[in-house]
């Protein structure tokens, strides 16, 4: 009976450590987190500063899941991108369930991100991203595919 308690006194404590644990550079984590943002920004440009912020997805194992991504912002819009897209989990779990968390200089944001098709508008998003990291402007379909979302209200 106390080996029984004990293993599972040892099993929660490690669960317990391990949600705890936060994404870091190419270091996938679980569950962010921070303070609680009191409301939707209007605008988001405060996240410039930032050169890489979290997110946390609902993966279908129920295990939280947060990774770091490059954001930039148009017109005090926030978009997240994910590069090569097809070879990571989290942007189809996205896919399937929009809401998530996001984590910016220690504040939590429960958002929904909305996918961005128009390729007008990817193309503002690319100038963005280009500007606040530096990047050689990339013609349309050159380099690796990214796939883009708005960070939107999550009653849009």
């Amino acid at each position: 009976m106390a080996r029984a308690l004990a293993i599972g006194l040892g099993v929660s404590l490690a669960i317990g450590l391990v949600a705890c644990i936060g994404p870091s550079d190419r270091r996938p984590g679980f569950a962010l987190t921070g303070d609680v943002a009191p409301a939707f920004p209007a605008d988001w440009s405060f996240s410039d500063a930032e050169r890489e912020i979290a997110v946390q997805v609902s993966p279908p194992h129920l295990i939280p899941h947060s990774v770091t991504v490059w954001c930039a912002t148009v017109e005090g819009t926030l978009y997240l991108g994910a590069r090569s897209p097809e070879t990571k989990s989290w942007p189809g779990w996205v896919d399937a369930d929009p809401d998530v968390r996001l984590r910016i200089a220690g504040k939590l944001y429960d958002v929904r991100l909305r996918p961005v098709a128009h390729e007008a508008e990817i193309a503002t998003i690319r100038r963005a991203y280009a500007e606040k990291y530096e990047l050689p402007q990339m013609a349309s379909g050159n380099g690796p595919p990214i796939r883009y979302w708005m960070v939107v209200p999550r009653e849009s």
